[in-house]
């Protein structure tokens, strides 16, 4: 069953299993709200057992190119088209959002980033990374990373 994410009633549907299940829903909130104030696109997402698909090309992403594999198991997962440029989304028990922005034409910008929800953690996998700080209404103090994706997927 899918999930429209509403960033202003914030709410842990679907992520009450993390430790940092607050934290986690500000911090899909706060992506909700950047799609729909960027894109006027509603950011709904999927229950990861129903969206293998995704979390597979995600996950392929990261191993191709970084040989990263994510310890946290993954809760929720969104994937979609807006503008030339497909965007997954998979949100991760410990806290973790991965987000890949990856443009459909030749040449465009693509990208990996991580973020961090509030209290949590930089999981081991991840160690290499330098994360800087932003803050957020929705999700507190958001920490992020990211990489330029080189291969075709």
């Amino acid at each position: 069953m899918t999930y429209t994410v509403d960033f202003v009633d914030v709410s842990t549907v679907g992520l009450e299993s993390s430790p940092v299940a607050e934290p986690l829903a500000g911090l899909r909130a706060n992506e909700a709200r950047y799609f729909k104030n960027k894109y006027d696109w509603t950011f709904t997402t999927t229950p990861a057992a129903d969206a293998a698909d995704t979390i597979a090309w995600v996950h392929g992403i990261l191993w191709d190119e970084r040989d990263l594999a994510i310890a946290s198991p993954p809760l929720e997962a969104c994937e979609f088209d807006v503008d030339g440029t497909r965007f997954a989304y998979v949100f991760y028990a410990s806290g973790l959002s991965i987000n890949v922005m990856y443009a459909l034409a030749d040449g465009g910008k693509r990208a990996v980033g991580f973020k961090l929800a509030d209290g949590m953690e930089v999981p081991q996998e991840l160690s290499s990374f330098k994360f800087a700080r932003q803050r957020s209404k929705l999700a507190g103090t958001i920490r992020g990373s990211y990489f330029v994706i080189k291969h075709e997927h």
